[in-house]
């Protein structure tokens, strides 16, 4: 497998410049950061949660975990939950479980990133695969997403300590 169709026509289509990169077979998304030699609050990681009648895609950087409660402050839903991975798994029939490009608008979710990321000049993220990213200018994927930016992200390091 490599770079998810739907994304890499998406981005040709739009002619975003992007650079695709492989690694070692890397799981999570400081795992990928360390095998891309990118610093972790430019690696986007994509978290599926499931809300009232729908899901949606939350992206944070790799260093930062969700805040559940500020994610409910945040979002417009009266429900909030992270989705398990068989729930969500079909959603992306391209994209290997867990390695979703966060392009939920391409797959009919709402996206909405946390406001740190947003703050990259360039960010990086898994492509489909396990071993394979991509990095972009983040103005060219909030071009393209649209996201609706959120404060609801905490440093790993902070959460462990509450």
């Amino acid at each position: 497998m490599s770079i998810a169709r739907r994304v890499k026509e998406y981005l040709e289509q739009n002619r975003v410049p992007y650079s695709h990169c492989t690694h070692r077979l890397a799981y999570t998304a400081q795992e990928v950061a360390a095998a891309q030699h990118v610093p972790g609050r430019e690696m986007a990681k994509t978290i599926i949660l499931k809300t009232d009648s729908l899901f949606a895609m939350a992206v944070l950087p790799a260093v930062m975990k969700i805040n559940m409660k500020a994610l409910r402050d945040e979002l417009p839903f009266a429900h909030v939950e992270l989705a398990t991975e068989k729930e969500f798994a079909a959603l992306f029939p391209d994209s290997e479980l867990g390695a979703m490009a966060p392009f939920g608008n391409l797959y009919e979710l709402p996206v909405y990133v946390d406001k740190s990321l947003a703050e990259d000049e360039e960010i990086v993220f898994n492509a489909g695969t396990h071993v394979d990213t991509i990095r972009i200018r983040y103005r060219d994927f909030a071009r393209l997403v649209q996201p609706k930016i959120i404060d609801a992200a905490i440093r790993l390091e902070m959460a462990a300590n509450q």
